[in-house]
């Protein structure tokens, strides 16, 4: 008969505060390992710079492993930021893909120790192509550091796992020297909010840096108006047929002479005054505010906010009438 297996050895429990001590340190260590590499951003880090704005291609990145996700991220920040770049992964360049990589190009290559085989192999071809090496490792003295053209240091003392074995200070450091050359970069490159918003398009500073009045606005029969020699009755039906909460009252070329709102009419029936009577130009707001079909749609929120006020009418260079918009619109398109 067989003899029964020992039970397994489990464990043992941690205390509620021996979990939050673990966490602490975790973070402690990684801060630490983050905050030494400001005593290392020096001429390395400014070669590296300037190699990376001198490509007139692009920035392959590469990393294998947890190296290779830190890899992907450093990618995306750069081309979101201004360089063009994307992601290589090693074995795979091995096999067809370092096709991908052109004389024009510069590779980033990441590796904590440096002797990474996937990443070494790769140095012959790229010495062949005459294609930049820039190469972020923990080792100095490694295989990597030494083909380089350029190495910048992101040694840890201690990675934070309690195994000293499982990257997370070392990938963490890494992926903050990556931030800072896509930051050093951005500024080299004269990067502006706009282009990031046409980076990211689909993002909220990209609606509020890229769409204007005349994209959200109300256009042609839709605009609410009226003649100034109109009834009050007039304006009203003009208000709730086209529901932007006003009219704009305009001459017979479009010229806009006023605006007729909710508050203009309460103001105009405590006056006691005849709606099916009262012209639009005795109860209209003269002079009101306005804004431009080309301005901003963040512009409109602006305007709005500071007089507290909930529409718009558009105006152009003339005066004339060519669009109405309420905080409704603008809400829609995604900008407040």
């Amino acid at each position: 008969m067989a003899t029964p297996a020992p039970p397994p050895v489990l464990p043992p429990a941690l205390t509620d505060a021996e979990l939050l001590r673990l966490g602490r340190e975790a973070l402690e260590i990684e801060a630490q390992a983050v905050a030494a590499l400001a005593g290392r951003v020096g001429p390395d880090f400014v070669a590296a710079c300037r190699r990376m704005h001198a490509c007139h291609g692009r920035v392959v990145v590469s990393g294998m492993g947890k190296s290779g996700h830190v890899a992907g991220k450093i990618a995306a920040t750069l081309a979101s930021t201004g360089t063009p770049a994307f992601f290589l992964h090693p074995a795979e360049a091995s096999h067809g893909d370092i096709g991908m990589i052109t004389r024009d190009d510069l590779v980033l290559a990441l590796s904590n120790s440096g002797e990474t085989a996937e990443i070494v192999a790769l140095v012959p071809v790229l010495k062949r192509l005459g294609v930049p090496l820039v190469a972020l490792t923990g080792n100095p003295a490694s295989a990597l550091a030494r083909a380089a053209d350029v190495h910048v240091d992101v040694s840890v003392p201690a990675e934070a796992c309690p195994l000293n074995l499982a990257p997370t200070a070392s990938t963490t450091a890494t992926l903050a020297m990556g931030d800072a050359l896509a930051v050093a970069l951005l500024r080299l490159r004269g990067f502006t909010e706009e282009d990031f918003a046409r980076s990211h398009p689909g993002g909220s500073l990209g609606r509020r840096l890229l769409l204007h009045v005349e994209d959200v606005m109300h256009t042609g029969g839709d605009v609410p108006r009226v003649g100034p020699g109109d009834t009050v009755s007039a304006g009203l039906l003009e208000m709730s047929k086209k529901g932007l909460g006003m009219t704009a009252v305009a001459s017979a070329d479009g010229v806009l002479l006023g605006v007729f709102t909710d508050g203009d009419l309460r103001r105009a029936l405590d006056r006691r005054i005849d709606v099916h009577a009262t012209p639009m130009r005795e109860v209209m707001t003269v002079s009101p505010r306005t804004i431009g079909p080309r301005a901003l749609a963040v512009e409109a929120v602006l305007l709005m906010e500071r007089h507290r006020i909930t529409a718009l009418v558009v105006v152009d260079a003339g005066q004339r009438v060519v669009g109405a918009l309420n905080v409704h619109d603008l809400l829609r398109a995604g900008v407040m």
